[in-house]
């Protein structure tokens, strides 16, 4: 047997169960790691381009960013992964924004196949989870169209999985596999663009001109791209 190569990454495992066992082949490696490229991109870039039209929208939320930023890593500096834990602000900006636009608002679709009972409700025949409706309850967010990051600093709510009213990645085992990249690059690219620029909307549009319509589909898009223009700090 061909000896196994070393498992630094999930690339080499997947190369050495198609050495080993021959379950798949490069093929298959390959269409898994465009499906991965393809998945993590568009909805990463969707991400960043809300939460940061919502904060331009929202000159204050941008301030408070800035400030927080400053405050813990220096204005202009380069921010680390493991400066996230101390910018609960910034934290509090991402779900925000993916409450409001979840990147996937149908996840992947699926429906119930039959009437099912669960925690004393009955779940019917052919109902389908709306990431994007959840986010809108009004039963659970006050003022639920309104972009305020200042309601998760108190709010022991995270998008992991584990709170239902708050699930842009889906919960339980078909959870979106893009989570933990997710929570780490996204709010990482955020803070760069915030501590590194100012930034200021293209053509003297003023703040609550901007459109914010989207654009549904398997990922929600805006429908006029954001353009902005930076300027050193």
């Amino acid at each position: 047997m061909r000896k196994s190569r070393a498992e630094n990454d999930v690339i080499d495992i997947l190369l050495n169960i198609s050495e080993e066992t021959g379950e798949i082949n490069r093929t298959h490696i390959e269409h898994l790691c465009l499906d991965i490229f393809g998945g993590t991109t568009d909805t990463t870039s969707s991400s960043v381009e809300w939460a940061m039209a919502e904060f331009l929208r929202t000159p204050e939320t941008l301030e408070k960013a800035k400030a927080e930023l400053e405050q813990n890593i220096g204005k202009g500096k380069p921010i680390e992964e493991s400066d996230i834990p101390q910018l609960p602000y910034l934290q509090a900006i991402v779900k925000e924004s993916m409450r409001l636009h979840p990147p996937a608002p149908f996840l992947i679709p699926r429906t119930v196949e039959t009437d099912v009972e669960l925690y004393g409700y009955t779940i019917p025949q052919g109902a389908q989870v709306l990431v994007w409706a959840i986010g809108h309850d009004p039963s659970v967010w006050e003022n639920r169209t309104s972009f305020m990051p200042e309601r998760f600093l108190d709010l022991d709510v995270d998008v992991r999985g584990r709170d239902f009213e708050l699930i842009p990645f889906g919960a339980g085992r078909r959870i979106c596999p893009g989570l933990s990249l997710a929570i780490r690059v996204v709010p990482l690219m955020l803070g760069s663009v915030i501590n590194s620029f100012d930034w200021k909307l293209e053509g003297g549009i003023k703040p609550e001109e901007l459109d914010m319509d989207d654009v549904f589909g398997i990922t929600v898009q805006k429908a006029q791209p954001l353009r902005v223009v930076p300027f050193p700090v």
